[in-house]
């Protein structure tokens, strides 16, 4: 379903992973229901987040809390 962009087939997935009564599993389809059409969407378009979120998750992660606004600025100036 998320390597040929299947998203149409969420909904069957989410009724298939409910009905085997395993918490974990179930939670994680209650979870993806709460926002359906997010999800289907990520699974069917090619379009995705992931180049911004990882250069939001690098600049958190070498200097939140650490570096100076000037540091934080250039890095995202810079960003690949």
């Amino acid at each position: 379903m998320m390597t040929e962009r299947q998203g149409q087939d969420l909904a069957d997935w989410l009724e298939q992973a409910e009905a085997t009564g395993f918490q974990p599993l179930c939670s994680l389809a209650r979870g993806l229901r709460q926002d359906f059409d997010a999800v289907t969407a990520g699974l069917t378009l090619e379009w995705n987040s992931g180049r911004v979120e990882g250069n939001v998750n690098r600049i958190k992660r070498d200097g939140y809390g650490r570096a100076s606004f000037d540091l934080l600025r250039l890095q995202i100036l810079h960003a690949d």
